[in-house]
């Protein structure tokens, strides 16, 4: 049975990606800030703790004996350019000392090319007010683009956004990046852990879009 972590599991894709991961009879860790806040995350025999994603020690002490961790986290208390990057570098750390081989990370479209070759966050209509948040992911990404090969990472992120109230189609499909698209956040966990068990991508970045009826 795969061990599977999740980190910000207490976020709407934190959650989707948790329950399909234990919907595929996985072993679930679901860290969260306040475990008082997410009790009903501990059912199913999900196993809760509470853990900062920041905190390399933490992430080592947590993630020991499992074979994938996922970061779902964000905290939006966090100065502008502070906490993706200091999470990769805690992720690539402790994760290194667990001996855990596969990180997955929740990206952003903006970072995503379009069909044209250029990075959503480049054209002239990306809105100027979500730069910073753009850039902030973009410092993260680069953390895990300059680490050694020794972790397989990967960034999966929307095509677009995602969409709370969008269908669930039961599947996705590969995507450059797409302002238009709305992808749901359990059709974006089923991209997520088919990327655990059988991985087909490594120290990469993809887009997930909802599957074409």
């Amino acid at each position: 049975m795969s061990e599977v972590i999740v980190f910000g599991a207490g976020g709407r894709i934190g959650r989707a990606v948790a329950g399909e991961a234990l919907r595929r009879g996985c072993g679930v860790t679901a860290v969260v800030r306040n475990p008082d806040r997410h009790g009903d995350l501990g059912a199913g025999g999900v196993r809760l703790r509470a853990g900062d994603v920041t905190d390399a020690d933490a992430v080592a002490r947590l993630a020991a004996g499992h074979d994938t961790a996922i970061h779902a986290a964000y905290d939006a208390g966090s100065p502008p350019g502070v906490f993706f990057p200091a999470a990769a570098r805690a992720l690539l750390s402790g994760l290194t000392q667990a001996g855990v081989g596969r990180l997955l990370v929740v990206g952003l479209s903006a970072l995503l090319e379009t069909p044209d070759g250029v990075r959503l966050l480049d054209t002239p209509a990306f809105p100027p007010q979500y730069r910073p948040f753009a850039l902030d992911h973009a410092a993260g990404a680069a953390v895990l683009h300059d680490s050694p090969a020794s972790l397989d990472w990967l960034v999966v992120s929307p095509a677009g956004d995602f969409g709370p109230d969008a269908p669930r189609h039961g599947g996705y499909r590969l995507s450059p990046a797409d302002p238009a698209s709305r992808v749901s956040p359990e059709d974006f966990a089923l991209a997520l852990l088919d990327e655990t068990g059988s991985p087909r991508h490594h120290r990469v970045r993809i887009g997930v879009a909802p599957q074409r009826p």
